[in-house]
């Protein structure tokens, strides 16, 4: 009996605390300076529950700098700003809402009218997420009728190879319930998680092909101010990420599309993101969790997926 989807989420009781701290603070700061000076009141209130957008706006200020010498594009002054303001708001609808609180709403599908004989897909999140970061997904791959499995990544800051059991339970949950290989559709940290499994597998690979988006596959230099074990591992000279990428084939490039953006907050510099011989698609001005809900990147996933159910077909018939 294979495992079923995650019924618990330490991420989920986190976030949901610290939401409903701030949220106290907040209103507690503006009613309690209110009547003594309503500037400082609405300040406060707005630099506890919008603080976070200053963080962000640190971290694309030094993206030009770590970029300097990047390949990718260099991003426009205009680019930056318009990732910031979009990346604010994703944020918000993540961490806020959809992760704390949403995370159980679309349940894994592994049975339906339409899910035997179509490739199904399995969902890795990144680092300090849960499953509910997939949601719009899960929402679109529910009315398509595929199977689909997301998972947790727990527990939260452990090692990345820890993690390799999680990713081989969903895979064969949903190989089952279609008869096919899933297709791999990582965000970030979960792109390793994908290449850990991968390592971990003998003869031909159960996937029939990996997405990553914005995937620090040669680390990342914010992760240098990490101390989490699996922050470390992402540190651009771990050996972690060289281990990874001394095993890295020119076999195994065409099972990969890597996104990658020149507005990654994250994931920095740009091409950090890509892989030697993949097919490495650029998206410019997508900041680090907004390059997820693209519409391009949904649109190619898509349609990679009616591609490959057309070649699994083809085969039969006459």
């Amino acid at each position: 009996m294979l495992p079923n989807a995650p019924s618990t989420s330490t991420l989920a009781r986190l976030q949901q605390a610290l939401t409903l701290w701030t949220l106290m603070c907040a209103v507690t700061w503006l009613v309690g300076w209110w009547p003594v000076s309503r500037a400082w009141a609405l300040t406060g209130f707005f630099m506890a529950t919008l603080g976070y957008a200053i963080v962000l706006a640190m971290e694309f200020a030094l993206l030009p700098h770590v970029a300097r010498d990047d390949p990718a594009p260099r991003a426009t002054l205009a680019q930056l700003v318009a990732a910031w303001a979009r990346e604010v708001v994703m944020a918000f609808r993540v961490f806020v809402w959809r992760q704390p609180f949403r995370w159980r709403l679309m349940p894994d599908q592994m049975s339906g009218d339409r899910v035997a004989g179509r490739h199904g897909v399995v969902l890795v999140h990144g680092f300090v997420c849960n499953r509910g970061f997939w949601t719009p997904w899960l929402r679109r791959l529910h009315a398509q009728g595929r199977a689909y499995a997301a998972v947790n990544l727990e527990p939260v800051f452990g090692s990345i190879d820890g993690y390799v059991s999680l990713v081989q339970e969903a895979v064969a949950r949903v190989r089952q319930a279609t008869g096919l290989p899933p297709v791999l559709v990582c965000h970030s940290m979960g792109g390793l998680v994908a290449r850990a499994w991968l390592r971990t597998q003998s003869g031909e690979p159960g996937v029939a092909h990996v997405i990553t988006l914005g995937s620090p596959h040669a680390g990342t230099w914010l992760a240098r101010w990490s101390h989490f074990t699996n922050g470390r591992q992402m540190r651009q000279d771990s050996a972690w990420i060289q281990a990874l990428r001394e095993e890295w084939t020119p076999a195994q490039a065409p099972r990969f599309t890597c996104w990658y953006s020149n507005c990654d907050n994250i994931v920095m510099p740009p091409s950090t993101a890509t892989l030697p011989g993949a097919d490495n698609r650029l998206l410019e001005g997508a900041a680090h969790v907004d390059l997820a809900f693209r519409a391009p990147v949904i649109a190619h996933t898509e349609n990679l997926l009616e591609r490959l159910d057309q070649a699994a077909v083809s085969p039969r018939v006459p």
